[in-house]
């Protein structure tokens, strides 16, 4: 890219550290600049148009133009533009969207917890976990357990649960007391031979083990999320989640479910614990909840979790803990009318009928030479690129042919995302059969447009 002088490129460079980015590549690449949003697409300062097909971060579940949240937006700065719910304050947008959550939650819940974003969210959980412990006269009940490939957040705490390595080096993490099980990606973990029931057998098993190893008196919760995102969408495997939470009941463990992804309509349900079966003690919800057009996360309790959190309140005089901006009122009147839009306009079901046509047209291109592994449900998916089908690897250098990828597409005006060389697809819950054809037809040309230039790659 060539950069002017005083141009919004060039000042990017000069004053902006970015997130997920390589900082000393940015300084001669310069960024991509967005200045408006239509639908599923966006268009950069040069009025070159995209089709968003990552929804943003996985998030904006309406489009980038929707009138009617930013009327509910400006409606409510008009009415009460900050207020807190501190001190036993409250207002009426973040009572309305508790309540509704409440009500929305696919197992019994109690309270719900604001906060603004998912790693806020996931590391009040682990304090509250803490919290609720003491309250139960168990102060050594602390130890967490993830998975491997998780993606939790960015927070030292819900950095710590996330696990993928890159997440971790020189940051000094993870904390002590968080651990990590196997990962449920069949695909790359599965043994030869072993069937998809087999292997979520091999998992549960490993995590009983685990759990006997550092002792089940020291274990207090399991967090995880339906569909893995950032990891690569992993989808769990069959049997998989069955076998998960009878472990975690047999030790009287909480589970907590990150729906930060799969929450509000992606996987063709309300929730992703709704598609597989998860009866979780706690869900952490955020992203799609106002389609990311303000920042807003929470955590929705149930009983189990929620007493012993207010009885230790009342045994020490204060829950001492919260965020200026938690329960927001403009987000919390954005995420009523974004919950009310996608009720409305039938977009669960919009997301698991398309989504169906999306993972079958998908699923076409696995004979291409290029494509391992096609997965996915609902409105997300990944495409997993190799060099060497039988090996299911890529190149020598990881993310090589994943991040070739994402770019060729970008320059036929589709934006993705790779994980290494798994590219993800999460498109707006909005998006028409025509869009996903073209989406996919951009998808097929690249393929083929990187046969020539992947033979130069060295394999792994």
């Amino acid at each position: 890219m060539s950069m002017l002088p005083n141009s919004q490129e060039a000042r990017d460079v000069a004053y902006q550290l970015h997130s997920y980015t390589n900082a000393r590549a940015h300084q001669q690449a310069g960024p991509l600049v967005i200045e408006r949003g239509e639908g599923p697409y966006v268009f950069d300062a040069s009025g070159k148009r995209y089709f968003e097909a990552m929804a943003g971060l996985w998030s904006v579940g309406l489009g980038f133009n929707e009138k009617r949240l930013v009327e509910a937006a400006h409606k409510q700065m008009q009415a009460l533009p900050f207020y807190h719910t501190f001190s036993a304050k409250s207002h009426g947008p973040s009572i309305d969207l508790a309540e509704k959550l409440v009500a929305l939650a696919p197992v019994p819940m109690s309270k719900v917890f604001f906060t603004n974003s998912g790693s806020e969210a996931n590391d009040t959980v682990l304090k509250l976990i803490a919290y609720r412990s003491n309250s139960l006269g168990q102060p050594q009940r602390k130890k967490i357990i993830s998975r491997m490939r998780a993606y939790h957040g960015v927070t030292i705490a819900s950095a710590s649960l996330t696990g993928l390595p890159n997440n971790h080096r020189s940051f000094d993490l993870p904390l002590p007391n968080i651990l990590h099980t196997g990962s449920p990606h069949f695909y790359k973990d599965g043994a030869p031979g072993e069937s998809e029931e087999a292997f979520a057998t091999r998992r549960a098993e490993e995590l009983d083990a685990l759990i006997q190893k550092e002792g089940p008196e020291t274990i207090a919760a399991f967090f995880g999320e339906p569909v893995m995102g950032a990891g690569g969408v992993v989808v769990p495997p069959a049997t998989y989640w069955e076998k998960i939470q009878a472990v975690l009941k047999k030790y009287d463990i909480l589970l907590i479910a990150d729906e930060v992804i799969c929450g509000f309509g992606r996987t063709g349900k309300m929730f992703g614990c709704e598609t597989y079966g998860i009866k979780p003690d706690a869900m952490v919800v955020s992203k799609q909840i106002t389609s990311s057009y303000f920042p807003l996360s929470a955590i929705i309790m149930n009983d189990r979790m929620f007493e012993p959190i207010a009885d230790e309140s009342n045994k020490i005089g204060v829950l001492g803990h919260g965020f200026t901006a938690g329960g927001h009122p403009v987000g919390s009147a954005i995420a009523l009318e974004n919950l009310k839009i996608i009720e409305e306009r039938g977009l669960v079901a919009h997301a698991a009928e398309l989504g169906g046509y999306m993972q079958g047209k998908l699923r076409e291109l696995t004979s291409h030479p290029l494509v391992g592994e096609v997965r996915g449900v609902g409105m997300i998916a990944a495409i997993e690129l190799v060099l060497d089908k039988g090996r299911k690897t890529a190149a020598s250098t990881p993310g090589a042919v994943g991040g070739m990828a994402s770019r060729m597409l970008q320059e036929r005006g589709v934006i993705s995302r790779n994980m290494l060389d798994a590219v993800a697809i999460c498109p707006p819950l909005i998006v028409t059969k025509a869009q996903i054809d073209e989406l996919i037809a951009a998808i097929s040309g690249v393929l083929d447009d990187m046969k020539p230039e992947v033979a130069k790659l060295t394999p792994a």
